[in-house]
């Protein structure tokens, strides 16, 4: 899923990194099918994956820590029902408030705003560019209460 990433901003997860953190108890994954179906956990290593998410749930709040749709399954609402699912699972976890940083200029604004997330803070010139340039981060929240 390394191509769901801009390699600009050295965004994707080696597959090491996701292993590690789904070996905490309070991470917790998500894959969506080409239509953004529900992938059961056990299905043919070959079925096409066309988008994933990644959280971490603690004390009423769950952050988003990674969340993708390959390039190929773009602008078919693999993100929308991908969006609703994890939001979803997370209020069924207990959380009252998500979480998520992204990058300034991201693409996936637009997608989390339609789903309640408002930035409530900036960390200036947090990401390095592999050109050099740094961009900032910015911090939303969304309540589900």
């Amino acid at each position: 899923m390394n191509s769901a990433f801009d390699p600009e901003y050295g965004e994707a997860w080696t597959r090491r990194q996701v292993e590690d953190a789904l070996l905490i108890g309070n991470n917790h994954y998500l894959l969506a099918g080409p239509d953004g179906e529900e992938l059961p956990r056990d299905c043919s290593p070959d079925y096409p994956v066309a988008g994933f998410a990644m959280s971490r749930s603690g004390f009423e709040e769950e952050e988003l820590l990674l969340f993708a749709v390959a390039p190929a399954y773009r602008r078919r609402g693999v993100g929308e029902r991908l969006m609703q699912r994890f939001v979803a699972a997370a209020r069924n976890r207990g959380a009252g408030r998500l979480l998520l940083e992204m990058r300034r200029g991201n693409s996936a604004e637009s997608l989390y705003s339609r789903h309640g997330f408002e930035p409530i803070g900036v960390r200036k010139n947090y990401y390095r560019t592999l050109s050099g340039p740094r961009v900032d981060a910015i911090t939303f929240a969304c309540p589900l209460l």
